[in-house]
């Protein structure tokens, strides 16, 4: 399964997270990712899109 949203290419990020102590653990933050129904053209297929795409109205969304 991707986790990269398909209108801008947003994807995990990596880094580390750090305790009281300092210690580092490595761990990935996702993107914001909704499978939703998109109009592509004259057709209608399911996209997997980030929440600020979303809101930006990259994408037409089919009810």
């Amino acid at each position: 399964m991707s986790r990269v949203c398909e209108v801008c290419g947003k994807g995990p990020v990596t880094g580390h997270t750090i305790s009281h102590s300092h210690i580092r653990a490595k761990r990935r933050w996702f993107p914001n990712l909704h499978s939703v129904r998109v109009q592509k053209g004259t057709s209608v297929v399911r996209m997997k899109v980030c929440a600020k795409c979303l809101k930006a109205n990259k994408v037409r969304v089919v009810a």
